[in-house]
């Protein structure tokens, strides 16, 4: 088959044919429909050799993915893929459902993070307990929400104790991430939601996805979030990017006993400063989310509660995908269709666009 590949570290990924996988004792081969495209992907790529230590390039790239069972599991059902692959699944937050805690984790591995992902017509799932039944829901729409999705369900969920009818809450960056956190915080609390970013059209259609106020990215955002709370502040943040500036203002908009979680890898930091940081607030990362995250979300967008915005493109276009991502030409988030290769390999047309879908 063919797959996209990350061959050497620091390197651009290529494709190149490998065989078809085979499931040996508790393994699962998915046939896979649909694996997204997200940041951290651009993170692999730029590790060096000494970072992967036993688990080094080549390696397929890919860690949302969703598709049909093959072997080890029952034929033709649909699952999405818990990415958290290092888990231990024997720990206490393994045993609740919470792998991406795992307490014995020692390194960040998943699909396409070290382990063949989902960037090629099957992938190989070490264990079926990383497998969430989906029904009929769409497996292609599935696919980001093994990561997007959960990754700021995860984030939300702890904060929904200090959240209370008429406080205001905070997404900066309303990507293919902060879409999702605009809805499950419409979903999920009687708060206002606050949409902060640097693009008009995003903020636009942040509106359009249940964000009551939308603010442009600058000095002056945290002093506006100020001043639609009366002075008060928001009770929670969710960073989305992750960068010094985007912290900086998460800060300085969070109330008393607020609570800011930084959910983008776009390696910033802030000063933990006693008199900067607002007294009583709490300053979290969250990474990814467990199998009951995602079994959660899954239902939510079954329910029609959650609104799957993807850009698909087929296998054979994975490298105008990473550029339209990298250079900000995406609507919603990037998915790739191995399913289709073939298809788009036969065609004489040039470069495959892009379909924008939406549930």
């Amino acid at each position: 088959m063919r797959a996209y590949r990350l061959l050497e570290a620091q390197k651009e990924p290529e494709f190149q044919d490998v065989p078809d996988p085979h499931a040996g004792p508790g393994q699962v081969v998915v046939e896979v429909a649909g694996s997204g495209l997200c940041h951290t992907d651009f993170i692999v790529k730029s590790r060096d050799r000494a970072y992967w230590k036993d688990t080094p390039p080549p390696f397929t790239l890919g860690h949302e993915v969703a598709g049909t069972g093959v072997k080890g599991f029952h034929h033709g059902d649909a699952v999405a893929i818990n990415p958290s692959w290092q888990s231990c699944g024997h720990c206490h937050m393994c045993r609740s459902g919470e792998e991406n805690h795992c307490l014995h984790q020692t390194a960040i591995r998943a699909p396409g993070v070290g382990y063949d992902g989902g960037h090629a017509p099957y992938i190989l799932v070490p264990d079926a307990r990383f497998l969430v039944p989906i029904g009929d829901f769409d497996p292609i729409k599935a696919a980001p929400l093994t990561d997007a999705g959960i990754t700021t369900y995860s984030a939300i969920k702890p904060a929904l104790p200090g959240i209370w009818p008429g406080s205001t809450v905070v997404v900066i960056g309303v990507g293919g991430l902060g879409l999702y956190a605009v809805q499950f915080l419409r979903q999920l609390t009687s708060a206002r939601v606050v949409a902060v970013d640097t693009t008009e059209a995003r903020l636009k259609l942040a509106r359009e996805y249940g964000a009551d106020e939308a603010i442009s990215t600058g000095p002056n955002a945290a002093a506006q979030i100020r001043e639609l709370t009366g002075g008060v502040g928001a009770t929670f943040v969710l960073d989305c990017v992750g960068i010094n500036p985007t912290l900086a203002t998460g800060v300085a908009a969070l109330s008393w006993r607020g609570r800011l979680t930084m959910v983008g890898a776009g390696g910033g930091s802030i000063p933990f400063d006693f008199f900067k940081v607002p007294p009583g607030a709490q300053l979290t990362t969250s990474l990814n989310g467990g199998s009951i995250a995602l079994m959660e979300v899954v239902e939510m967008a079954r329910l029609g509660r959650l609104k799957v915005l993807a850009d698909t493109y087929p296998l054979s276009a994975a490298k105008q995908a990473y550029d339209d991502f990298e250079h900000g030409r995406l609507v919603g988030r990037a998915v790739l269709m191995p399913a289709t290769l073939q298809a788009a390999d036969d065609e004489t047309a040039s470069s495959p666009v892009a379909v924008t879908t939406s549930t």
